[in-house]
């Protein structure tokens, strides 16, 4: 069984990152595309997220409930700037900054691609939008980009991906929210 999850876990974030990489490139971010969650290669995290792996939704979720914490995603979310845990600093003025326009439309195109991978067929843009209304409301990210990514949600699902997801479309919302 573990064999099979080496393979398999390593086909899915492969396939997780090539959809990310398209997704930043339509998004005019193709180097955050190509370079987004090379860490999960990391034997840190490769392999406690092998020993998790359900291909149904993230091995670091198994890990939590069944150690409590997940030192995979404790790596994870310390080298990777999409994610808002990577901003937060409890000993600095602002507790959760503005995160940079790059990594925001990364974290956009990192969340449509998990909900993809893992949701399969069952996937819609709709499932994405309300998985991050429910999120959004659980981890601290600062409420302009969260504005922001919810505006991008919406847009979404009422108009359509390949409108929204244009680079200056993005840069327009973004300076409208977060700057």
């Amino acid at each position: 069984m573990y064999l099979k999850n080496i393979f398999l876990h390593f086909k899915l974030i492969t396939y997780h990152r090539w959809l990310v990489f398209k997704l930043c490139c339509k998004a005019g971010e193709p180097w955050r595309g190509l370079t987004h969650d090379l860490s999960k290669y990391s034997p840190t995290e490769f392999f406690e997220s092998v020993k998790y792996y359900t291909g149904r939704n993230s091995p670091i979720t198994g890990a939590k409930k069944d150690k409590g914490y997940s030192l995979a995603w404790l790596h994870h979310k310390g080298r990777n700037k999409h994610h808002a845990e990577y901003w937060i600093d409890d000993n600095a003025p602002e507790k959760t900054p503005v995160i940079p326009y790059k990594y925001c439309v990364e974290m956009i195109c990192d969340k449509i691609a998990a909900g993809k991978a893992y949701m399969k067929k069952e996937f819609t843009y709709q499932y994405e939008l309300d998985y991050w209304m429910k999120e959004k409301e659980k981890i601290r990210i600062n409420k302009k980009v969260a504005d922001f990514v919810t505006v991008v949600f919406n847009e979404i699902v009422e108009k359509d991906i390949n409108n929204t997801l244009k680079k200056d479309h993005l840069k327009e919302l973004y300076k409208k929210y977060c700057e």
